[in-house]
């Protein structure tokens, strides 16, 4: 068998470029580059492969953290057909990319981390960064990335590359079973040759098929919907990753059930359409949350049911609801007691809609008109302007809705933005709202930038951050400077931690702790914190708007959207102007105890809102209709 002979990290690029992914037809490769910082740990192993095969390129970036956001939010925009790989020295260099390793494994989304780790030899032990234990001389700090990895493997010897990589590749490209993918690799064995075989290193096509559920359980699920008075459709993330957007246009066309969204499946359906009543659950619209109050079928399509979108087990009350649940891994397809449909929703769409023609009766298709012309209104006016300063959130966001072109994408992930965005956002391209919301994650919003639009360099990328996230993590603007990168940046500054200062004051505790202010004594005063973040941004290399006007603003939007490089908008924010929440809520416990009136208020309501959780089960046989 002819050999070639590589040292173990010159053998794993090699691999890497060799690898494709094909769906539908179309082939692309699966490895677009690689983010990273290079330390002690990775430096002369992946550092000297990577210089030597120029045609995997290689990104700097700020903070190891933000390398895996920007990878996390490529692949998202890829519909999980492209990949980003991440690399880190040993010791805090890895550690570091713990955070993005959940946020990926969370939302299903592929990237391959590639962490330097202690030598496989273990003469020269303890190195500089290790972390010793006493119990064995066989774990490092790569083990935490164990709970937040779909495959994790430590490679000691070369050849373990061999059967290693293409497991990586196996999960990577899974629809079902894809996130974060964790290969530690010693620095003593990344340096050190092999005779590999070449056949390794030949083209590989990792073909993403379409499994379709089975025929029985179609058959099952086209009677109860069929049988329901008042069906509801719930999508998720997993209708846009299939691609059956059109699908379930025309599905919810020959029926007439509502569709509402979840996070990740805004955008799936268009706002637009007469039948979209928009954000369901916590942060959901007054129609979509009604509607789903009184539906007694749930219809969810690619979603993994998270606490937000049942408004904790709170959105569905009528008292014999049922869920047919439509997901490619029957972990989610069997939440809620559901009727399981575990497959491709594109594949699953488009044979349903055979079985499903008749529509929903008279009565309920005008309380569906009504409530979601209702909600239109309600709309406009949250987002109307009124010439107050400073400007309320959802002022800001209606500015920016109506300035972009309906192709740009909006990013966020954590604060009262993902709330606000998601009832009042309006969108009909699948691939334009980019909330990052299964881990909300604060400082993902600019390395998910820099992803996004290295994903799709044709559209226009908005990102929305507050000045809490923004101070965690803006470094990496210098990055999308690097790259020159067109990023377009809305810091919204409310002086601290506004989304979670609202959630204090409902749980009585006056937003203890989550503003930004100057120490007076032993407790913080009232002095604003001094930061200038104008200033801040220009040092690292963007161009700065700083509008106080809705006209000022519109300015500066249109500015940005035609600067080449990164462009912020600095613009302050009324934090005490927040948007409702249309008959929903979310179960965050009340200290139970307390001797201060406002908790104790606080404490009482909750408890007249936690019992109307459900605990949703399967009906039994003998209730379900023939």
């Amino acid at each position: 068998m002819p050999t070639i002979r590589l040292t173990t990290a010159q053998a794993l690029v090699r691999y890497l470029l060799a690898q494709h992914v094909e769906r539908d037809g179309r082939e692309q490769a699966f490895f677009a580059g690689v983010f990273g910082i290079f330390g002690h740990g990775n430096v002369a192993g992946l550092g000297q492969a990577l210089q030597e095969y120029p045609e995997l390129p290689y990104i700097p970036v700020r903070n190891e953290q933000a390398g895996v956001h920007a990878a996390a939010a490529y692949a998202r925009m890829k519909d999980r057909l492209g990949c980003w790989v991440c690399t880190s020295s040993i010791g805090p260099g890895a550690t570091n990319m713990v955070t993005g390793a959940a946020l990926a494994t969370i939302n299903r989304l592929p990237v391959l981390l590639l962490p330097g780790d202690i030598f496989a030899r273990r003469n020269v032990a303890p190195v500089l960064q290790q972390l010793e234990s006493p119990a064995s001389q066989d774990i490092s700090v790569n083990d935490c990335f164990k709970p937040v990895s779909r495959y994790w493997d430590r490679i000691n010897r070369p050849e373990q590359l061999l059967y290693a990589l293409p497991e990586a590749l196996r999960v990577l490209t899974s629809p079902a079973d894809t996130g974060a993918v964790t290969l530690a690799l010693p620095q003593d064995v990344q340096a050190e040759a092999f005779d590999w075989p070449v056949g390794f290193f030949d083209k590989r096509v990792w073909r993403v098929g379409r499994p379709r559920p089975d025929v029985t359980a179609m058959a099952r699920a086209a009677r109860m919907i069929s049988q329901a008075s008042r069906p509801l459709i719930v999508a998720g993330g997993g209708v846009t990753y299939s691609r059956a957007n059109s699908q379930l246009v025309e599905l919810a066309e020959a029926t007439g059930i509502p569709v509402c969204v979840t996070q990740a499946g805004k955008g799936a359906f268009p706002d637009s359409h007469p039948l979209c009543l928009g954000a369901v659950g916590a942060t959901g619209t007054q129609a979509a949350n009604r509607i789903a109050a009184r539906a007694d079928l749930i219809f969810g399509i690619g979603t993994r049911w998270s606490d937000f979108t049942t408004a904790s087990k709170t959105a569905f009350q009528h008292p014999d609801v049922r869920f047919v649940n439509l997901n490619i891994t029957d972990f989610d397809a069997a939440k809620h007691g559901g009727l399981m449909l575990v497959g491709d929703a594109r594949a699953a769409l488009d044979e349903l809609g055979f079985m499903l023609d008749e529509k929903v009766d008279s009565d309920y298709a005008d309380e569906i008109a009504d409530e979601r012309d209702a909600w239109l209104e309600i709309r406009e006016d949250l987002v109307r302007p009124t010439g107050a300063k400073p400007m309320p959130q959802a002022h800001l966001l209606g500015a920016l809705n109506a300035a972009l072109d309906p192709r740009d994408v909006i990013i966020n992930a954590a604060g009262s933005a993902p709330g606000d965005l998601h009832k009042l956002w309006m969108t009909d391209d699948p691939k334009s709202y980019h909330i990052e919301y299964g881990y909300s994650c604060m400082a993902y919003e600019i390395p998910a930038g820099i992803g996004v639009k290295l994903a799709a360099p044709d559209r226009g990328v908005w990102v929305v951050v507050g000045d809490g996230t923004y101070l965690m993590m803006s470094g990496d603007l210098a990055t999308a400077v690097q790259e020159g990168l067109n990023l377009n940046i809305m810091l919204i500054d409310n002086h601290g931690f506004g989304s979670i200062g609202g959630l204090s004051e409902g749980l009585g505790s006056a937003g203890f702790g989550t503003r930004f202010r100057l120490r007076e004594g032993e407790a913080l005063g009232q002095a604003v914190l001094p930061v200038d973040y104008a200033a801040h941004a220009r040092a690292l290399g963007a161009v700065v708007f700083q509008p106080e006007t809705l006209a000022q603003l519109q300015d500066a939007i249109a500015e940005a959207a035609r600067y080449s490089g990164p462009a912020v908008i600095v613009v302050e924010c009324d934090r005490e102007a927040r948007v409702p929440g249309f008959e929903s809520w979310w179960d965050v416990p009340v200290a139970e105890v307390s001797t201060m009136p406002n908790v104790q208020a606080a404490r009482a309501e909750f408890e007249t809102q936690v019992v109307n959780e459900r605990h949703f089960h399967a009906l039994p046989a003998s209730k379900e209709q023939s």
